[in-house]
């Protein structure tokens, strides 16, 4: 590809933002007051926008570690074994307070311990099924996949953990506008070399 080498790690950034845009509007998110939620999500219960929200979080994550797995097996990609075991044991580790912010208040609210916690586990059931898969398409999809990883997960983190950005009524203007400045950005970086 040469001076367009960028192409599939801007296509699949993209196609990433686009499907995590897709679900903030399909799924709520905690960050959006109750006048802004219309119809039957405003009859959610805040927990169940919570375990939403966080299994939300978990796709592109599932999706990350099964495309360095893939990469690591096919043999053709840099990826190391101990690489994509860091990857796994840190998604995993971060797994734990996932969990417990929705079986927390969930427990709080009176359920049982039991109950709490199958809901807070149930949340990152997604992960594995996204890790199997991204393993099972072939190594040419790598760059493509990695790429759609990258921008779910700037997506989420953008569009959750910068509160400023995530106020008022077009709180997605903010996170789609970073992206395509970080776009733009690996763009020259690439082409130019």
């Amino acid at each position: 590809l040469g001076k367009l080498s960028f192409l599939p790690a801007a296509v699949g950034f993209w196609a990433g933002v686009l499907f995590l845009l897709l679900l903030d509007h399909t799924i709520p998110h905690l960050h959006r007051s109750s006048e802004q939620a219309e119809g039957p999500k405003s009859r959610l219960h805040r927990t169940t926008m919570m375990m939403l929200a966080v299994t939300l979080h978990n796709i592109p994550e599932g999706m990350a570690v099964g495309v360095v797995y893939a990469g690591y097996l096919s043999g053709s990609a840099q990826i190391t074994a101990a690489g994509a075991l860091a990857l796994s044991l840190g998604i995993a580790i971060q797994n734990f307070p996932e969990g417990a912010i929705i079986s927390m208040p969930m427990r709080a609210a009176g359920n049982s311990r039991w109950k709490s916690f199958v809901l807070g586990s149930l949340s990152g059931v997604v992960e594995p099924i996204g890790a199997i898969l991204a393993a099972q398409l072939i190594v040419p999809a790598l760059p493509y996949l990695l790429s759609f990883a990258a921008g779910a997960m700037l997506y989420v983190v953008v569009e959750e953990l910068i509160p400023e950005m995530s106020q008022g009524t077009h709180s997605n203007i903010g996170t789609v506008f970073f992206a395509v400045g970080f776009t733009a950005m690996m763009i020259l970086d690439v082409a130019l070399g």
